[in-house]
């Protein structure tokens, strides 16, 4: 039996999937062609993704193309539960996710995912995937995708090992998902989402941001473009300099969260955000996250640190030190993007959840050729999403010349 929330919350639920379904065109699209012919017939899907509205239109367009599917959360704090009862009550779709539900629930939610035999797994952040494979239920599974940075380097670092027991697509570095939903789609619901949860002014504050990857580089510009003065940690070289050349300010983070109002986390990596930090950090510096996991910003070490705690709004912790000054978490560390706002916005997932749809397709007609080993999707499938989004927007481009299509010149002559 499906377990959500609520299922009286269905009403609202349907009404913003259906908002969402006319900002995702491309992946609307592909629910109409493959809806007729069905090609998932049989195929069983188990997804461990957020439960978003983006996330309900690519689970109906799935079971629109044939497949059986089974939703669970990839974080406990993302779901939005009126999308999950609607996914339920309206479409007939096994959801298994609550927000806020407890670490047990949480991994008893992606067992029941696992416990129908999928032939194709799809993930976000690599929990789905490392519970198949740790608890024996890779048997029988044709291949797997993978939608995030922090998901694709847990899966190549088990394809390194040797432990990886089925292909999985490496959804996440198709250009049409990181160049996009990365960028501009983290970007943007970050911003939405600290402003949702503390209502600050952006202008003439100081803000870092700590990565420089497609994440960072998107949170950097979208707050930058506010009018705030964003500095960046990093501790790649290359991206540092980068970062320089793109204008921003680079330093140590024990430099930077001296004078930060804001500081946000987008690097996949633990222990960002320390004691250390916490010692020497500006009274009243307000902590997010937009990393996948929850271990960038170290919460034991400031709870250890803190003589008081509050909650002083939703999603605010105000943590109180021995000194006086008080340090802001939001969210709980968590992805405060889909914690405090809605995660992505619409048009961004269509980009993303096409990839995922066509992969899927991918999967099933190359399974039998497929090795375990983490693969990106063809650039045939990445450039016919972005043409078909094109499309979308009436917008039309070049076509090569007949010079560019057959190498007839010569340079220099």
């Amino acid at each position: 039996m499906p377990h959500v929330k609520d299922r009286s919350l269905a009403p609202m639920g349907r009404k913003r999937i259906e908002w969402a379904t006319v900002r995702m065109p491309v992946l609307l699209g592909i629910r109409e062609e493959y809806g007729r012919s069905k090609p998932l017939e049989g195929v069983r899907i188990a997804a461990c993704l957020h439960v978003t509205t983006e996330t309900a239109n690519l689970v109906i367009t799935l079971k629109e193309m044939g497949a059986e599917v089974r939703l669970c959360a990839s974080n406990p704090l993302s779901t939005q539960d009126d999308v999950a009862a609607s996914l339920v009550e309206d479409y007939g779709i096994d959801v298994f996710a609550v927000r806020g539900e407890s670490e047990e629930e949480y991994y008893a939610h992606i067992r029941q995912c696992l416990a129908f035999k999928p032939h194709i797994t799809m993930d976000d952040g690599g929990d789905l995937t490392v519970v198949a494979h740790t608890e024996g239920h890779y048997e029988g599974i044709w291949g797997g995708t993978e939608e995030t940075t922090t998901g694709v380097k847990r899966l190549k670092e088990m394809e390194w090992k040797g432990v990886l027991k089925y292909p999985v697509i490496a959804v996440n570095d198709s250009k049409t998902k990181f160049l996009f939903d990365n960028r501009y789609g983290t970007g943007q619901s970050t911003v939405d989402g600290i402003l949702r949860a503390t209502n600050i002014l952006i202008a003439g504050r100081v803000v870092v941001v700590a990565g420089y990857g497609w994440v960072g580089r998107g949170i950097a510009m979208r707050f930058r473009g506010m009018g705030a003065r964003v500095i960046v940690t990093e501790i790649d070289p290359i991206k540092a300099l980068e970062a320089v050349h793109d204008g921003y300010e680079v330093m140590p983070m024990a430099e930077a969260i001296k004078v930060a109002n804001v500081v946000i986390t987008a690097t996949g990596e633990p222990d960002i955000v320390r004691g250390e930090h916490y010692e020497v950090a500006r009274d009243g510096v307000i902590l997010a996250n937009a990393g996948h996991f929850d271990v960038e910003i170290n919460k034991p070490a400031l709870e250890g640190m803190a003589v008081q705690k509050r909650e002083v709004r939703p999603n605010v912790v105000e943590y109180t030190l021995k000194d006086g000054r008080r340090i802001y978490l939001l969210c709980e560390g968590r992805l405060v993007n889909l914690c405090a706002a809605e995660g992505h916005p619409a048009e961004v997932m269509d980009l993303s959840f096409s990839n995922q749809a066509l992969a899927t397709l991918y999967i099933k007609e190359n399974r039998t050729r497929l090795k375990p080993a983490v693969y990106t999707l063809p650039e045939a499938i990445d450039e016919a999403v972005a043409e078909r989004k094109l499309q979308s927007m009436g917008i039309r481009i070049d076509e090569p010349s007949e010079a560019q299509l057959h190498r007839t010149w010569v340079q220099g002559t």
